[in-house]
């Protein structure tokens, strides 16, 4: 039987349509007059012999003669195409459903049609398709979908790379959205259109001990974290098993009140930082001979009372570490390792209570931002003259900064400023200050850790009374914007560690388990 279709154009063609199946009918009577017997039609359908017009059914029905070649339906109420809504129908060519209510449809709604050329689901209300729907109908040459409001975000992408991978054909039709689209012809679209990647942090492995801070840092060809852990009084090293693919336990070192292990590699020597409140500060190496930690120094007792962060970095070859002081007597220094030992170098100021330092360069020259209980953020710029740090400026309008960490996306320079009281900030160096891009309201907090991973970039935001804020960097806002939420009993510190081409987020926890969560990639197009 010929295309039926031609004489179709949505609402306006059915009719004729239906004229055509009731001519077709008559035609079926024997030159004696006597009817030819009918093969069982669905209630609310019109059948013929290899034809079908429903009108005013509320669901597919599935009894219609199995050598039915074109089947239409308009003007219905049912607003879902079920999985296999026309399994039976293997000579099905044309199939019209037009002008209904149809919402949703199933993946399988069109298993078994093989045969079908001209599939219409034109003048519904349809906003996506599930992916592959027309997977299998390799005879399809022409699809209508006008009179949808689809939406072409991720979930459509699979149909602009059938359309661009078929012999069959699409009428031109206007995406409703997202914004990025709205308006656009989707026969227009390409694959690349659509940014479908996007990434979470999924739990993976709990530690079943507190720390204060945590450091990811290589030594020789492998990859290891260190926590500090206060009320054991360690700093716990962890290794990572390739076969049990989980953190074990590598070695530790026993202290006193511990804040702060802070790895250090000079030479293919491995050095460690070991930051206590009572008892004095030391400096351990790792004899690779010996397969154990060896303390080589101690820190003078009298210049660091009570440190709270050591930052090590850099500058023209030689080697640095600088521990922040946060007593009243105590001095933030910098020491300078001299090729046998760490030795003082500087002391930056006295009696400010300092809770963080950072390293981090300002237009290619070092600089250190000290935060402090006591007074603004201030700005010190290493001097090459002198080789040292001066003071150069505080951060204006920011008091009770507890700590400053930096980040840069596309060249610039943006810094995170944590306050327990208040709100933490966002702010961007702009060739002359840093000026402030985006606030967060974060009552408890101790931690706002920019994390980069790749191309993406976090910040996160801990806090003691809530739950874990995950900020991702929305590149054409040129802000943070949510991301999602993790459940962290009162984290201190954020690091990142690659293994085996997966990347892992280190969380240390004051008040509870230690976490460590996996960077995990989604398509959102699947």
């Amino acid at each position: 039987m010929g295309y039926p279709g031609r004489a179709v154009r949505g609402w306006r063609g059915w009719k004729g349509w239906t004229l055509l199946v009731w001519v077709a009918a008559v035609s079926l009577l024997s030159a004696d007059g006597r009817r030819v017997r009918q093969p069982r039609c669905p209630a609310g359908c019109i059948c013929t012999k290899d034809n079908a017009l429903c009108e005013n059914v509320r669901s597919v029905p599935h009894t219609f003669p199995s050598d039915v070649v074109s089947l239409l339906f308009t003007a219905n109420s049912f607003d879902l195409i079920d999985e296999d809504a026309f399994l039976g129908l293997p000579h099905l060519e044309y199939l019209f459903i037009e002008n209904n209510k149809i919402a949703s449809i199933s993946p399988f709604a069109f298993r078994g049609l093989k045969a079908l050329i001209h599939l219409s689901l034109a003048y519904n209300n349809l906003e996506t398709l599930p992916k592959d729907v027309f997977k299998g109908m390799d005879a399809l040459t022409k699809v209508d979908l006008r009179g949808n409001s689809l939406i072409c975000d991720c979930k459509l992408k699979w149909l602009v790379e059938w359309m661009h991978n078929t012999n069959a054909t699409l009428d031109q039709i206007y995406c409703s959205g997202p914004p990025i689209h709205q308006g656009k012809k989707i026969n227009d679209l390409l694959p690349h259109s659509f940014d479908c990647i996007t990434a979470e942090f999924a739990s993976y492995q709990s530690l079943k001990f507190e720390s204060i801070s945590v450091e990811a840092f290589s030594f020789g060809e492998d990859q290891y974290v260190v926590f500090p852990q206060p009320f054991a009084g360690t700093c716990s090293f962890l290794e990572w098993d390739h076969v049990e693919m989980t953190f074990r336990t590598y070695d530790t070192i026993e202290s006193t009140s511990t804040v702060v292990c802070k790895p250090m590699v000079i030479d293919n020597h491995l050095f460690v930082i070991v930051a206590q409140l009572f008892g004095g500060s030391h400096i351990y190496k790792r004899d690779t001979s010996a397969n154990k930690f060896i303390k080589i120094q101690d820190i003078d007792i009298l210049k660091i009372r009570k440190p709270n962060d050591v930052e090590t970095f850099m500058i023209d070859g030689e080697s640095f570490f600088v521990i922040a002081d946060s007593s009243k007597a105590g001095s933030t220094t910098v020491y300078k390792w001299n090729g046998n030992g760490f030795y003082s170098h500087q002391s930056l100021h006295p009696w400010y209570r300092d809770t963080d330092v950072e390293y981090l360069e300002i237009s290619n020259k070092p600089h250190l931002i000290l935060s402090s209980s006591s007074q603004r953020p201030v700005v010190y710029q290493w001097n090459r003259g002198q080789k040292q740090f001066d003071r150069r400026t505080d951060i204006p309008e920011m008091e009770d900064v507890f700590s400053v960490k930096h980040f840069r996306v596309q060249g610039d320079l943006f810094i995170c400023l944590t306050r327990f009281i208040g709100d933490s900030k966002v702010m961007r160096w702009d060739g002359a200050m840093f000026k402030e891009v985006q606030t967060f309201p974060s009552r408890g907090s101790m931690v706002f850790q920019p994390v980069s991973i790749g191309k993406w970039q976090y910040a996160i935001l801990g806090s003691d009374y809530s739950l874990t804020q995950v900020y991702q960097w929305d590149t054409k806002r040129g802000q943070f914007v949510p991301s999602q939420e993790l459940n962290i009993q009162a984290p201190r510190a954020f690091s990142v560690v690659s293994i085996d081409d997966r990347v892992f987020l280190l969380a240390s926890s004051f008040k509870g388990k230690t976490q460590i969560y996996e960077h995990l990639m989604i398509d959102l197009s699947n």
